[in-house]
């Protein structure tokens, strides 16, 4: 069984699933009007290297992902049923019209994840704040919910979250990684990666699935993956895109896998 595609809840569970961000494909895309590197393509070699997951993040003002892309990704993964099509974004901006066009065209994503992005920023860089935005994020996980999508939170590492995270309705979290990944091989780094540890722990108590994602690389992959117990998915894109510049988009996804088995191993 593909990880990602389990409930969130379960006791047991195999590697760590890899999610490809093609965000940064489209990104060079935009840059020209031909069409060129190809986001389905991208996709393709992806799961034909062994990614488990694709993962887009369409902003309003399509700055990378554009709205084309998130339904010619649904029909191309229909014939993929084993691969998890994760949808990110800002619930309060354009994300549940994407999830409720899906839902409607009857390819709905296995994910969505919440991120409290602002249509400013240049990237997402903060989780959001429970309990001030509990009231609201409610109904919207309730509806992506009845619309049968798993619903994760972009969470900042804060155990005492966790509970409220349960509360509102979520499956999982997403822990946000950018701290960590700036700490990595510092003197900081060991306290900053007990935060993730005593994090997951907390979500683990609560039922919760465990995500993560922002600036996890081949360098840093497998510390993470080894001191945060629960991890079931990574969603890599930035560093991941990078690498296939030198390696090739097939090889890099295939290092990616090496890392986190690497990591898991017993």
């Amino acid at each position: 069984m593909n990880p990602l595609l389990t409930t969130g809840f379960d006791s047991q569970r195999g590697f760590t699933a890899l999610s490809v961000n093609l965000n940064k494909v489209a990104l060079l895309r935009n840059t020209r009007q031909l069409g060129v590197p190809s986001v389905t393509r991208a996709a393709v070699i992806a799961m034909e290297a062994g990614a488990q997951g694709i993962t887009v993040h369409p902003r309003p003002d399509e700055r990378h992902i554009r709205a084309h892309d998130v339904h010619d990704l649904a029909l191309l993964l229909k014939p993929w049923p084993q691969i998890e099509f994760n949808i990110e974004g800002n619930p309060f901006q354009n994300l549940m019209n994407f999830v409720r066009d899906l839902a409607r065209g009857g390819r709905p994503p296995q994910q969505c994840t919440f991120v409290p992005d602002s249509e400013a920023q240049a990237t997402s860089d903060h989780g959001w704040r429970l309990p001030e935005d509990a009231e609201r994020l409610a109904p919207l996980i309730a509806e992506a919910k009845a619309l049968g999508v798993r619903v994760s939170l972009f969470m900042d590492p804060l155990p005492e979250a966790m509970r409220i995270v349960r509360q509102v309705g979520a499956d999982r979290v997403e822990l946000y990684t950018e701290t960590y990944a700036r700490a990595h091989g510092t003197p900081d780094a060991k306290g900053v990666l007990a935060g993730f540890t005593a994090t997951a722990q907390a979500a683990l108590r609560e039922g919760l699935g465990i995500n993560a994602g922002h600036d996890l690389n081949r360098d840093n992959l497998g510390d993470f993956l080894r001191a945060v117990p629960g991890v079931q998915e990574v969603s890599i894109g930035h560093a991941l895109v990078a690498d296939a510049l030198e390696l090739g988009l097939n090889q890099t996804v295939r290092e990616y896998l090496r890392c986190i088995q690497t990591a898991e191993a017993p």
